[in-house]
């Protein structure tokens, strides 16, 4: 599961950075911008965020008014954290039990040590399901999802071809599937759905991506080049760089 966060930030460029930050970090999802703390309130009782982060340079005061107003409003606190020119504002963030303080402009390693913390104090759990119930009339097969190569549309029906080399079919739409599968499973083509644990190379010059152990390559389309860039991401970031 991912980190749901806010921010409140009147300053333009100084929450644009931030996502910037958040963005290269694939388990931070953003739900809203706040420019008052009065918004910021609202947000996060709609929202409920797990993390929100406070631009603390021009009004300290009612951020932290509005940080201990929600104790009334809410059981599980989000986890704040400020963010400020100056240290000024540090000792009343402790008070306020900030998580953490941050000074800007922004510093890429004490994000980076920030949000390690965060996930050592606060592990989030993946309530996805690893099992995945396929039924064709009253057949059902029960199928681990980490046992899946790929998914291939068959008109309105759906193959799912497995890592021992068996397929199997199922008589619903390769959309219906994309909700129900974990984040590793990624759209490449309108006719695939490729699970990212088993891409060994993506080939943009041929516009084609290999799976491991396997001959067959297959191809992505323009109309979903963002999640094939989306997977170079994920890929790269587990993996060690040694190109030319």
């Amino acid at each position: 599961m991912d980190y749901k966060y806010i921010i409140i930030d009147s300053d333009a460029t100084s929450n644009l950075q931030l996502m910037h930050y958040l963005d290269e970090h694939e388990d931070f999802d953003f739900l809203g911008l706040s420019k008052t703390s009065g918004e910021g309130l609202n947000n996060i009782l709609k929202l409920l965020p797990d993390l929100v982060f406070v631009n603390l340079n021009k009004s300290a005061e009612e951020c932290f008014q509005m940080v201990m107003e929600l104790h009334q409003y809410v059981k599980d606190m989000p986890l704040v954290i400020g963010l400020s020119k100056t240290k000024n504002h540090a000792y009343q963030a402790i008070k306020c039990n900030f998580f953490d303080y941050w000074l800007l402009p922004y510093s890429e390693l004490d994000i980076r040590k920030s949000l390690l913390k965060l996930k050592l104090r606060s592990p989030k759990e993946d309530k996805t399901p690893h099992t995945l119930c396929l039924q064709s009339y009253r057949d059902y097969h029960y199928v681990d999802t980490n046992d899946i190569l790929y998914l291939q549309a068959d008109n309105n029906a759906t193959d799912f071809i497995m890592t021992d080399g068996s397929r199997i079919n199922t008589y619903k739409t390769l959309k219906s599937f994309e909700q129900q599968l974990p984040k590793s499973f990624v759209r490449v083509h309108q006719s695939y759905i490729l699970n990212t644990k088993h891409v060994a190379r993506i080939n943009y010059g041929k516009a084609i991506c290999s799976l491991k152990g396997q001959k067959l390559q297959l191809p992505f389309s323009k109309t979903y080049k963002e999640n094939v860039d989306g997977l170079k991401k994920i890929l790269s970031k587990n993996s060690i760089s040694a190109s030319n």
